[in-house]
């Protein structure tokens, strides 16, 4: 992330969880850094955070399955701070504990347009600005590399995301534009905890980890911090497993 007049970009869905780490462990290394999150009051709350600590933040609200959302949202981050060095698009939707032939089609086109084509929009809007030596993240799911059972139009979506970035790094590698994906195991966000209250699902999820445990959100986004930034100056193009040792 070196070079340019400023050293600043965008996290979508960093109003929690990953995408808040990351927004919080960006500014720590001195990034002015736009929180984009569907919930403008999560938004305001990391914003907050990150000024806390001394850093730079602008909240904006953002729904990504909407294109003119997107494009507005990249143009108040380049506006306030005169670039874009970085981009990372975590935001997403889940979808779980149904099998394909009990899945409404208008489920799976939610599911996949929020995820797959809001991961398409965000990069749309956010390649053109970025230049020599920019980053994109995208942040997909160990079910972007395999399975997650239940999960069909999940794992379709991360899928695609994980292509998504693979095209764009090839495509955009003569700009010198980097693209990479960072793919999470089950990780304890506050949303992952509340889904799993009252049940076993976290005992579960440890146990079938090699390395015993769930990751957390600040783990996870170390992942994404590092792609973003120059010590993985010659990384572009790879899915990066944060999972604990999990195939499955």
């Amino acid at each position: 992330m070196s070079g340019g007049p400023r050293r600043a970009g965008l996290v979508t869905g960093a109003g929690s969880g990953i995408g808040r780490a990351a927004a919080l462990e960006l500014a720590r290394g001195g990034a002015a850094v736009a929180v984009l999150d569907i919930d403008a009051d999560s938004a305001a709350e990391t914003a907050g955070l990150i000024r806390a600590q001394g850093g730079e933040a602008l909240a904006v609200t953002v729904d990504i399955a909407d294109e003119r959302s997107v494009r507005d949202a990249v143009q108040r981050t380049v506006a306030a701070y005169g670039g874009l060095r970085f981009a990372v698009n975590n935001a997403g939707l889940a979808s779980h504990h149904r099998q394909l032939d009990q899945m409404s089609l208008e489920e799976f086109e939610q599911v996949v347009r929020v995820n797959l084509a809001g991961t398409f929009l965000c990069m749309k809007h956010e390649l053109p600005l970025l230049g020599d030596g920019g980053a994109i993240v995208n942040v997909a799911s160990n079910g972007g590399l395999y399975a997650i059972p239940t999960a069909p139009a999940y794992v379709a979506a991360k899928h695609g995301i994980v292509g998504l970035t693979k095209v764009a790094a090839v495509d955009y590698a003569p700009r010198g534009i980097r693209v990479n994906a960072v793919c999470p195991g089950p990780t304890r966000t506050p949303g992952f905890e509340q889904v799993a209250a009252g049940t076993d699902l976290i005992a579960l999820q440890e146990s079938i980890t090699p390395l015993g445990r769930m990751a957390t959100p600040e783990e996870a986004a170390a992942a994404v911090v590092w792609l973003c930034s120059d010590a993985a100056s010659y990384v572009t193009g790879i899915a990066l497993s944060v999972d604990g040792g999990r195939r499955a």
